[in-house]
């Protein structure tokens, strides 16, 4: 199965906090690309991992060449076509950089960020995006629309402040363009808020095709009322066809989930045995953890 995720990188502050460096990575869709990326640091404003440093926010290159991306010849080599750099804070401090790079324009899926800045307005807004084959109906509805806090899918994932997962777009009442999404195939979609240092709002939506999903597996892992171990807060996994089983049964030890339960511990996230687990900050720390299985 190709996932419309192909790599996964986290990048973390060295010891002096001077530069980003790999701290894991996915790597198996394109080797050679690993390879030059583990070789590689990135000082705060350089490459994509140093801007989304800098700029304390998510940043999308809808294209590689001519960009402030650094590796996009090793990439484009590798049949990358976008890159994703999503920084994760708690409070002021950088924990981890991570970095998504998906397929070519001739896969169906999309990536999206939306940005509310409240000194302008009220609403979230398509800050950039990054729209695959098929889709150019959903790119510009979704490119003239807002979302008032707890509308559309981004919406519900800033009222909630947390990551909201829909397996049928097609039957999904909080996504609001899901005739849309539909008709381009596009069947399921994962919204989850980011973290800055600012109190502007970015919420990051990934959307995916039976074709290219957003990973073989998507999974939430929250607190269990025992205070001790983690839950499983929605799962769904595209080889089996199926939401996978939720709530205090799935209750685990942080221990026993490997880069889920060290990415909880640490706020730091986590690339490695085939999963990327990414920590979602709240004001007391780790509120939650999204996992990809690629």
């Amino acid at each position: 199965m190709r996932t419309f995720i192909r790599i996964a990188e986290v990048w973390t502050p060295s010891a002096d906090g001077t530069v980003l460096e790999l701290a894991g990575g996915l790597f198996d869709a394109a080797p050679a690309f690993g390879a030059i990326s583990r070789q590689m640091c990135f000082g705060r404003a350089e490459g994509l991992p140093g801007h989304a440093w800098d700029e304390g926010r998510p940043i999308l290159l809808r294209r590689l060449d001519g960009s402030m991306f650094r590796r996009a010849t090793a990439a484009q080599a590798a049949g990358l076509g976008c890159a994703l750099a999503v920084p994760i804070f708690r409070g002021d401090a950088l924990t981890s950089v991570v970095v998504l790079l998906c397929g070519s324009d001739d896969e169906v899926g999309a990536i999206e960020l939306w940005h509310n800045d409240p000194r302008v307005e009220s609403d979230l807004r398509l800050a950039d995006g990054y729209f695959g084959a098929g889709t150019p109906e959903l790119e510009d509805l979704s490119r003239d629309g807002f979302l008032p806090r707890g509308s559309g899918l981004p919406g519900e994932a800033w009222q909630r402040e947390s990551a909201v997962f829909v397996d049928n777009i097609g039957t999904a009442r909080n996504f609001l363009r899901a005739q849309t999404a539909a008709s381009a195939g596009i069947v399921r979609a994962l919204a989850l808020p980011c973290s800055t240092r600012d109190r502007q709002t970015w919420v990051l939506s990934l959307l995916s095709s039976h074709s290219t999903p957003i990973a073989r597996r998507v999974e939430s892992w929250l607190p269990a009322a025992d205070g001790t171990g983690l839950e499983r807060g929605f799962g769904y996994c595209e080889s089996s066809g199926g939401t996978l089983e939720t709530g205090p049964v799935t209750v685990r030890y942080p221990a026993d989930l490997g880069p889920i339960g060290d990415a909880w511990r640490s706020g730091v996230a986590q690339a490695s045995e085939g999963v990327l687990a990414m920590p979602l900050m709240s004001d007391d720390g780790v509120g939650e953890v999204i996992a990809l299985h690629l």
